[in-house]
């Protein structure tokens, strides 16, 4: 990447971008006893933002927040600035006791997103209207800055989705406010395990994968009837309360909802929408008018890992995440397909455009030879050409459902 082009943003996270704004705010602080917390963070913020969006690479984005540290210091307090060291110090100390985000004590960084940070933090609000009360305990706090989003991504359209679909397998949305900084926090149990982590650690039993399966499929039969499209299902979204407990479908962020002002038409959806590998291909060649089997592909795909894969993805689209490697490796595996295979890409913008190279398909005994024959059936059922012969969500709950109840 070029450290002079726009893209340069995109190698800061969220928690760096919150870093500078702390020394930022605690140089203001510093300066005056006149300069409130809550003044300093303001402006802090304002400085941030400014840098961050007229910089033209990191290197410079860095410079100028330490010029303008040592330039508030030198103007107001000439005498006894505070150094670099001693800055980084009370960043450290601040962040170890943890902020405050709005009635939020003791917010520390859990996870980064593209356009959000998780946090940790103790409630002190009461949800009387809930189960339980929740002041007092361990919540999760996602902090989104809305001007740096870019469209799917929508934070306060996810805010209404979560409400609209709550239920048991989807998480539970608590609370939303917008923050003293502007940016938009939606508020969440904190459930700190996902799929992808314990993938990582090992495979899982057939019991047990057919239990996340159930729990998974409980979600997206409820969202996809009522009008939802998830668009990126994959194992990080799905998450645990403990290893052996029910999974939740997370991250709403880019779903659609035909119900929704905000939701592009239906024959007109964004294609940039899931995750790499779990992309069906569909997408590649411009089809705009997808619908929930997109999610039943990418389904499919994990179910591949569930039941045998592991830490493995059924597909591969490279170190960048290319979608001509993601093509390549499902026609190698699914053989390359021709419009006898695929009927409906004859309706498709970009079918056509490229000549591809004639891979035949592999036999789902050889792509998933540890798996069993059922599911391998099941996975075979989702991960096909033609998007309308995909089993629907239901349908893949009838083979979950043989592994009983908890």
């Amino acid at each position: 990447m070029s450290p002079g082009t726009p893209d340069w943003r995109n190698s800061i996270s969220f928690s760096e971008r919150l870093q500078s704004i702390l020394r930022i705010q605690i140089a203001y602080q510093a300066s005056s006893v006149r300069n409130t917390s809550a003044d300093a963070q303001l402006r802090a913020k304002a400085v941030e933002s400014d840098t961050f969006a007229t910089a033209t690479s990191k290197d410079l984005y860095q410079l100028l927040i330490k010029n303008h540290i040592h330039n508030l210091e030198a103007v107001v307090r000439p005498v006894g600035a505070i150094s670099d060291a001693e800055l980084d110090d009370d960043v450290d100390q601040l962040l170890a006791g943890g902020i405050t985000i709005g009635d939020y004590v003791n917010a520390s960084n859990f996870k980064d997103g593209q356009f959000s940070t998780i946090y940790k933090a103790k409630s002190l609000k009461r949800f009387p209207s809930r189960e339980r009360s929740w002041k007092g305990e361990t919540v999760a706090l996602k902090v989104t800055s809305l001007s740096a989003q870019v469209p799917p991504h929508d934070a306060r359209k996810e805010a209404r989705l979560l409400a609209v679909a709550a239920s048991e397998h989807v998480i539970q949305l608590l609370d939303t406010f917008t923050a003293q900084s502007g940016d938009f926090v939606m508020v969440f149990p904190l459930v700190p395990l996902d799929l992808d982590e314990m993938l990582k650690r090992g495979n899982m039993s057939e019991d047990r994968a057919k239990l996340v399966t159930k729990d998974l499929l409980s979600a997206l039969v409820h969202i996809h009837g009522l009008g939802m499209i998830h668009r990126d299902i994959k194992p990080s979204n799905i998450l645990f309360q403990r290893p052996n407990g029910p999974a939740c479908l997370a991250d709403f962020g880019i779903a659609w909802w035909r119900d929704d002002p905000a939701c592009e038409p239906s024959d007109r959806k964004i294609l940039d929408v899931g995750t790499t590998c779990y992309r069906p291909p569909e997408l590649m060649f411009g089809n705009e008018s997808y619908g929930p089997s997109l999610d039943m592909w990418a389904t499919g795909c994990v179910l591949a890992q569930l039941f045998g894969l592991g830490s493995r993805t059924l597909f591969d689209s490279g170190d960048l995440g290319s979608d001509l490697a993601l093509i390549k490796s499902i026609f190698e595996t699914l053989g390359t397909p021709d419009l006898e295979v695929w009927p409906e890409a004859a309706g498709y913008p970009d079918w056509g455009k490229m000549a591809f190279k004639q891979y035949p398909a592999k036999s789902w005994s050889d792509i998933l030879p540890e798996t069993s024959r059922d599911a391998r059936d099941l996975i075979s059922g989702l991960v096909r050409y033609e998007s309308k012969d995909r089993l629907i969500a239901a349908e893949v709950g009838t083979f979950a459902h043989r592994a009983g109840s908890r």
